[in-house]
């Protein structure tokens, strides 16, 4: 499954997260530690907020840790609001369409974990997505679709609501179909002033994801970068983090 790195707080480079720490994102991607696979070598994608509301974004399907480019950009770019995703596919191809972050309007969203079962629930689920949104449905992972069906419940109104009737409604399919295979994630969206970070399962085998809050910072990562006990938090499974704008935590059950 795959890594992910959210940032929140003072403008940094993306490099003082991305490489800087003992066990970055970077060195995730070759070396997890709490993933399935030990290499999430299927892409990468970096999205951050600068000076419009809209995040610009940068994908490759190249390895994160062979990528010359994103070590340039990584050096010059500076955001206060990013995140960067390391991609281990679970099955759809490697292409740019299938990295994260996906982004619409002024919305981003990333994604770990797997719906049980996709191949045989996909057609069923991609027909809940309205088609003004369907049309903007440029891969194929199962990712996409979640962020999809986010949106079409109102996303952009009430988050926490699109949130549980996502689930909800994921959940109802999976019993229509019979899916024997679980539904696990993580996740963290945001359009820039709003953030918010999930972890859930079916089962009792969520993916992993902690925080650390150092300094105003808000760091939310799918396995700690440092190897300091004392500042990571594991994030309880079945929650919703909800983050305000001075970066105090709201949990939310799901």
């Amino acid at each position: 499954m795959c890594r992910w790195l959210s940032y929140r707080g003072s403008s940094i480079f993306l490099e003082e997260m991305l490489y800087a720490p003992s066990h970055s994102l970077i060195e995730q991607s070759l070396h997890a530690l709490e993933a399935k696979t030990p290499t999430n070598g299927d892409g990468f994608g970096i999205g951050w907020y600068a000076e419009r509301p809209s995040p610009g974004t940068y994908h490759e399907i190249l390895p994160a840790w062979n990528d010359a480019n994103l070590r340039n950009i990584a050096a010059q770019v500076r955001s206060g609001n990013f995140f960067a995703h390391v991609r281990a596919s679970t099955g759809t191809a490697t292409s740019r369409q299938n990295c994260h972050p996906f982004s619409y309007n002024n919305w981003m969203f990333m994604h770990n974990g797997q719906i049980g079962d996709y191949c045989d629930l996909r057609r069923r689920l991609e027909s809940d997505i309205s088609d003004e949104l369907y049309a903007e449905r440029t891969g194929t992972t199962d990712s996409e679709l979640l962020f999809l069906l986010m949106l079409d419940r109102g996303l952009d109104e009430d988050p926490i609501k699109a949130t549980k009737d996502m689930l909800k409604y994921l959940n109802q399919v999976m019993i229509e179909k019979n899916s024997k295979k679980p539904f696990r994630m993580t996740a963290a969206f945001t359009d820039g002033p709003r953030y918010y970070a999930m972890r859930y399962s079916t089962d009792d085998k969520p993916p992993t994801l902690y925080y650390a809050q150092i300094n105003n910072q808000l760091i939310i990562m799918s396995e700690p970068s440092e190897d300091d006990a004392t500042t990571w938090v594991e994030v309880p499974p079945s929650t919703l983090i909800e983050a305000t704008a001075d970066n105090k935590l709201i949990f939310h059950d799901l």
